[in-house]
């Protein structure tokens, strides 16, 4: 029973560094899997990574002297409920653009 159940509910997780593109991708998806039936919940934003470096502006002259860069990385979470086997196939076929990084868990 436990098995089937896992089956019922395809997990997709969507990252990248521009929302924009991330937001274009995740309204593919959707439109795809509502054209073939299958039902959607989400998408849900998940908290974005922010990593930060700081340097030194120069070298050996003004040690208090810093820069700061930071890298976010958004994230996506779909869920596609009852997928069927048109749905599968058409999620196969779609192209998303470059800069995202899919994960799909079945």
């Amino acid at each position: 029973m436990a098995a089937s159940m896992a089956s019922d509910r395809i997990r997709i997780k969507l990252r990248s560094y521009d929302y924009r593109i991330l937001d274009k991708a995740v309204t593919e998806i959707v439109d795809t899997a509502r054209n073939t039936g299958a039902a959607i919940a989400g998408p849900v934003p998940l908290p974005t990574d922010i990593h930060r470096t700081t340097v030194q502006k120069s070298v050996h002259v003004d040690k208090k002297s810093r820069e700061q860069f930071e890298m976010r990385i958004h994230k996506r979470l779909l869920d596609i409920l009852e997928p069927t086997q048109q749905t599968v196939d058409a999620l196969g076929k779609l192209s998303l653009p470059a800069g995202v990084d899919v994960e799909i868990k079945l």
